[in-house]
């Protein structure tokens, strides 16, 4: 395993611009151990794992793959089609998001093991929130991958590989840990600056927390013998008591961090949006949301959302940000279909929306997980277990969650209420026959935009919605169920590597793939 240790050439008081500026200036040399604060490194963490997830102006993120391969989202033809991602010949040297996040979770190590020696002790429970995020991330990209081995630099050069699904029974530990650390140790009103999540509210992280252990609990749900540890641990997150992220979402950034500079902005909107000074990315007609979403999101009469999720064909008016070139008229909302490489150019289709892109808006907060989402899970587990003590209904959850993905989108949430009694499947609860499928396609709706590799996770559990084949593949059912294990780990822990046999990306299913 890669080996990385940070050196940080000064330390910054937490105050004014200077702050902003000194988050991004933090410089790495390998050759030398960490020097800096912990709550310099934290911040600098939560930074770097948006931009890991997200991507940058010159390297895709984790979630991107995720938009694909949930149906989501295609690629413009403006571009040679990658037959990597729509005609699936990728190898151990692509989709290489193992380094970046070893990297990143090194940082959270770091703050992990120096808080306490700092006086910081305050970071210890946010620092393990965010370990845990990453590493059910890494389960879900990879299976099996070194944990309790893991991140000890030059002890362990070779880490072993963990069964996955013994690491995600130790997230569930993990975070209770973080949520006792949460819990004891306040912020120092002086160091609140340096969560650029939440300013320092160890209440929203334990309900952080919480909400990730829904996510990991949910995703064994379809595993025979699991409904007990599953009915277990839900009940002790209702009697720890924080509760969840109600009401808003966990973004990281935001106006008070990024900066019109060039490096320093939201990374969507430096990825596929407009540089500093406003001119457009050449990545900007890139992605390009689905036939398959925008046809559904019509058929539905959804367009509240579709107009949200997507800017009309021909794109965003530069004239005035945030509103399409075209009328924004359901006529004029046209998807790409999943793998095409022709005949669907920017102008006859829609593009990325004003709730991801919007010119001159550069210092949105980056989001890691939506409200919405966590309703949905909350609805899943109450309508596969009744008698979990979660206070409210299935029902109320569901409307909940789409109540809250019209607000994340920016729509007006009179819109969803105009879906109770509808009679429309799937989004009238009590129209929908079957409840599970009802939630599992609004949740894939509401990641739209926001959590791709979330949706790519959720769309191989539940295998809904039914999306269309990639038109690169002719004549096959096969798609991706993972990613090969990189070559620079091969490289560097060959062995251990090994040991895991031979992955058939198409057949090797991870742990809670069950069907």
């Amino acid at each position: 395993m890669k080996l990385k240790s940070f050196f940080i050439f000064a330390f910054v008081a937490l105050v004014g611009s200077a702050c902003k500026e000194s988050f991004f200036d933090i410089n790495t040399n390998p050759n030398t151990l960490p020097t800096a604060s912990p709550s310099f490194v934290f911040t600098n963490a939560l930074n770097t794992t948006s931009t890991n997830i997200a991507g940058t102006s010159a390297a895709q993120g984790s979630n991107e793959v995720g938009f694909y391969w949930a149906g989501q989202w295609s690629q413009g033809n403006g571009y040679i089609i990658s037959t990597t991602q729509f005609a699936y010949n990728f190898t151990n040297g692509d989709f290489n998001y193992w380094d970046g996040y070893y990297d990143n979770l090194q940082d959270y190590q770091f703050v992990i093991n120096n808080a306490d020696s700092y006086s910081q002790k305050y970071l210890k429970g946010p620092a393990k929130v965010m370990k845990a995020m990453l590493y059910q991330q890494l389960v879900d990209m990879y299976g099996n991958v070194p944990y309790t081995d893991a991140l000890k630099g030059t002890d362990v050069l070779a880490p072993k590989f963990d069964d996955q699904k013994a690491i995600y029974e130790s997230l569930i530990t993990l975070l209770d840990e973080a949520i006792v650390d949460l819990k004891a140790n306040p912020f120092a009103s002086a160091f609140a600056g340096s969560d650029i999540i939440f300013k320092g509210n160890t209440t929203k992280w334990a309900q952080f927390a919480n909400s990730l252990k829904m996510r990991i609990l949910i995703r064994q749900s379809k595993i025979s013998g699991r409904d007990a540890y599953i009915k277990t641990e839900i009940n002790k997150i209702v009697s720890e008591g924080s509760g969840f992220i109600t009401g808003e979402e966990v973004g990281v950034g935001g106006p008070s961090f990024y900066l019109a500079t060039a490096g320093k902005l939201n990374p969507v909107y430096d990825r596929w949006g407009y540089d500093a000074n406003g001119a457009k990315r050449a990545l900007n007609n890139y992605p390009r949301p689905s036939k398959f979403l925008v046809d559904g999101l019509k058929a539905a009469g959804d367009t509240l959302r579709l107009k949200r999720i997507a800017y009309a064909n021909s794109g965003e008016n530069g004239n005035t940000p945030g509103v399409s070139i075209l009328k924004e008229v359901a006529a004029n909302y046209s998807g790409t279909p999943f793998g095409a490489s022709s005949g669907y150019l920017p102008a006859n289709t829609v593009s990325l929306g004003p709730s991801l892109l919007v010119k001159g808006e550069y210092n949105r907060p980056y989001i890691l997980m939506t409200a919405s989402e966590v309703q949905f899970l909350l609805s899943e587990a109450k309508q596969r277990y009744s008698d979990v003590t979660l206070p409210g209904t299935a029902k109320a959850y569901f409307e909940e969650g789409i109540k809250q993905s019209f607000r994340v989108l920016g729509a007006n949430v009179a819109g969803a209420e105009a879906f109770k009694g509808s009679k429309i499947v799937n989004y009238d609860w009590d129209a929908s026959t079957d409840k599970l499928a009802a939630i599992a396609i609004q949740k894939w709706i509401a990641l739209t935009n926001f959590s791709g590799l979330e949706a790519w996770a959720e769309y191989r559990r539940t295998n809904l919605p039914v999306t269309p084949q990639s038109i690169q593949i002719i004549g096959e059912t096969k798609r991706p169920l993972r990613f090969f294990y990189p070559n620079t780990e091969l490289g560097s822990n060959g062995e251990n590597v090994k040991a895991q046999g031979t992955i058939d990306v198409f057949a090797t299913k991870l742990f809670w793939d069950v069907d």
